[in-house]
């Protein structure tokens, strides 16, 4: 009898093991993984409060304490959403290299920005535009750029990965040139100010108690929506044929979980800025605890890009005590000295596979 085909064979075995998996995951288990993460969050936390931007480590004072308090908050619910719409993008894009800023919101969001420096601007737009904010202009430039990613990429009706990633491509290169054409025009003018500090996020605290409740609601809620995603998520492994035959609406769910992880994202980079590799970075690590299966690594996910942001924060305030360093370094920098070697390394590891395939 001839064997079968070994494609066929580990499709088959795919397939039988997707209901199995989501059998075996129950409120329980979600509740030990938010639990253990809680505990490590608030361990971890408690350390960065000590951490001072002149370098020295102790219990702060009370006014010190309570700055330290709202970044090491900030940084949590950043990085926390940050990693979330990165477990997202991974699963639905099919792409370990995928991540939230591919499409488009971080270009978007910064470039919209900067357009609210602007003083002209601001005088078009009166105290309607006063009152919207950068942040809010940010979070309607992300959410604008990811809506034009989602219109372009799907005009037929489906959004397949390959021209979803193309597609953010394109619109990153345009949201950055029309960003430094802007920065050529207006840098002579009042107003704007530093450009290059919106290039780079940083955790700050000058953000206004309603822009971070409103963010930290959003997160929320998408989280929420994420892990409730998470079972039908797991089927995105297989082909959209595959998935479709056990009852999940491939297209359907691409639409609705990029569109969630954009509106998180576009919430995080309205806070702070453009930080990146940390949706990168952060699901590869809680992979390597959890495994593949989202519903274990979406939360491990959002712990961890809470605790690794909280420790470049925190890292970002002990350098300061450097005598070669003059200031508080944004958090950006440093999550872009490590995210790109790590990402050279993903690339390289993906591209050994797939020689050791062939």
């Amino acid at each position: 009898m001839r064997p079968a085909h070994p494609r066929r064979r580990l499709v088959k075995g795919r397939v039988n093991a997707y209901p199995t998996l989501v059998r075996r995951f129950g409120p329980s288990q979600l509740l030990l993984l938010l639990a253990g993460g809680l505990i490590l969050w608030i361990a971890v936390g408690g350390f960065c409060l000590c951490v001072g931007s002149n370098g020295q480590f102790g219990w702060p004072e009370a006014t010190t304490r309570d700055i330290r308090l709202e970044s090491v908050l900030l940084a949590s619910l950043v990085g926390a959403a940050l990693a979330a719409a990165g477990v997202v993008c991974q699963t639905v894009l099919r792409n370990p290299l995928a991540d939230p800023y591919l499409l488009g919101v971080s270009s978007g969001a910064t470039l919209l920005a900067f357009i609210w420096r602007s003083t002209a601007v601001a005088a078009m737009l009166g105290p309607a535009g006063f009152a919207l904010g950068q942040q809010g202009f940010a979070f309607v430039g992300g959410i604008g750029a990811a809506s034009a990613v989602f219109i372009i990429a799907g005009r037929r009706g489906r959004l397949e990965p390959i021209t979803l990633l193309l597609t953010g491509v394109i619109v990153n290169a345009v949201a950055a040139s029309c960003y430094l054409l802007l920065n050529s025009l207006w840098r002579d003018r009042p107003g704007t100010g530093d450009p290059i500090s919106l290039l780079v996020g940083s955790i700050h605290t000058t953000v206004l108690p309603a822009d971070r409740y409103l963010a930290a609601g959003v997160v929320f809620v998408g989280c929420l929506a994420m892990q409730a995603m998470a079972g039908r998520l797991n089927a995105m492994v297989l082909s959209a044929s595959e998935a479709e035959s056990l009852g999940v609406r491939v297209q359907q769910l691409r639409w609705l979980s990029l569109g969630v992880a954009s509106l998180v994202t576009a919430s995080a980079v309205a806070l702070t800025g453009p930080i990146g590799f940390v949706g990168l970075i952060c699901p590869h690590l809680a992979r390597g605890i959890v495994g593949s299966d989202v519903r274990r690594l979406l939360p491990v996910s959002i712990a961890s890009g809470a605790i690794v942001l909280c420790v470049a924060d925190a890292a970002a305030r002990m350098l300061a005590g450097l005598h070669s360093v003059s200031t508080v370094l944004p958090v950006g920098v440093l999550t872009g000295l490590l995210g790109g070697p790590f990402f050279l390394w993903l690339l390289l590891r993906r591209q050994g596979r797939h020689a050791d395939a062939d």
